[in-house]
């Protein structure tokens, strides 16, 4: 099982991964940790090396668990929410797990424009995490 974990390394990140690490270890499943950068003037140096400081701490706690995993930094001009659903479409994968900013009460009918396109356009099942 091919689990899409798509990572920023937020608070709700160590939530995500949690919930990764329990269904790897229920269904034998590999985690990709994926982070998705706009590119262009958006993506600094800065926002690079945060993001990938970020991954590698995540990949720490998956080697903790004898998680097998791959760190994925994607800056390819796409939205974060194309990024996750076209590279889920590239590999495989068989579940996103994805997390989820709270809102008010009128915002949680509706979730973040990335969350959203990840609902609707992922060939698989999504899982949000609040």
């Amino acid at each position: 099982m091919q689990i899409l974990v798509a990572y920023r390394g937020t608070n709700v990140g160590k939530d995500l991964l949690n919930l990764a690490i329990q269904h790897a270890k229920a269904f034998g499943g590999t985690i990709q940790l994926v982070t998705s950068l706009p590119g262009g003037e958006k993506t600094t140096k800065k926002k690079i090396t945060e993001a990938e400081d970020n991954l590698a701490e995540a990949g720490k706690l998956l080697d903790e668990q004898n998680i097998p995993h791959e760190n994925h930094l994607l800056i390819r001009n796409n939205s974060a929410g194309e990024d996750i659903v076209a590279f889920a479409a590239d590999n495989a994968c068989d579940e996103i797990i994805i997390g989820v900013k709270s809102r008010s009460k009128v915002g949680k009918i509706l979730f973040g424009r990335t969350a959203q396109h990840i609902i609707l356009k992922a060939h698989c099942p999504v899982v949000s995490v609040k």
